[in-house]
């Protein structure tokens, strides 16, 4: 028979760090969310999203996908920080010695705790130097208002901030499909960001698939 003690490992049970029922804590009569560790988590009501992008969109006008963008970028720098900090303390290894299933499994399952939706990588543009991240379900995308372009730029300046650092080299990222348009998921492409400066243009004519053809002709 397995003993309790032989289901520790390190002092801590092995599972998914970042488990909804384990990660997310509550006391409703402080009202106030925290994590695991104890620091502090935000909820955000949709009508506060939807005012950020219509607020931003009169006051910034076409200058608003820049700034969502850049807001995005600090945001993903900040959020890797946490990421790698909370997986190396609770696995005992650094994230850059995780392996990949591990690291994808924990990406994951935060992606859905935070309440941004379900992410996966496909890595068939890899040996290209692209990679391409698919999102489904984003508030972002949902609650945006609906344009002739991609409109998840927070999220894409996240996923640069977030990869760059896992990489140690500066990547870009451009939206080629959108939920808000009708798509079936989000895709964001990233790679090195003259490598993908073409895409930028494409997104209003092309398909997903059509812009990664011409991005690999380059």
């Amino acid at each position: 028979m397995i003993s309790v003690a032989d289901l520790l490992v390190n002092n801590r049970i092995p599972g998914s760090y970042f488990a909804t029922d384990a990660y997310v804590r509550s006391d409703l009569e402080m009202g106030l969310l925290e994590n695991r560790q104890g620091d502090r988590l935000i909820a955000l009501p949709e009508t506060l999203i939807q005012a950020i992008y219509s607020g931003l969109d009169k006051e910034t006008g076409q200058a608003s996908r820049l700034v969502l963008y850049n807001c995005g970028r600090w945001w993903g720098k900040t959020f890797y920080s946490r990421f790698s900090e909370e997986l190396t303390d609770y696995y005992g290894t650094p994230l850059s010695n995780m392996p990949m299933v591990e690291f994808l499994q924990s990406l994951q399952q935060c992606w859905i705790t935070h309440g941004w939706g379900k992410i996966d990588l496909d890595q068939t543009y890899q040996h290209r130097g692209f990679l391409v991240v698919k999102i489904w379900n984003s508030p972002f995308a949902r609650l945006a208002p609906r344009k002739d372009q991609p409109v998840c730029h927070l999220e894409a300046g996240v996923l640069a901030s977030f990869f760059s650092q896992i990489t140690g080299r500066e990547l870009h990222c451009v939206q080629t499909t959108c939920e808000s348009m009708g798509a079936d998921c989000n895709r964001f492409v990233l790679g090195l960001p003259k490598r993908l400066e073409p895409a930028e243009t494409m997104v209003t004519n092309l398909d997903h698939e059509a812009i990664m053809q011409q991005l690999c002709k380059a």
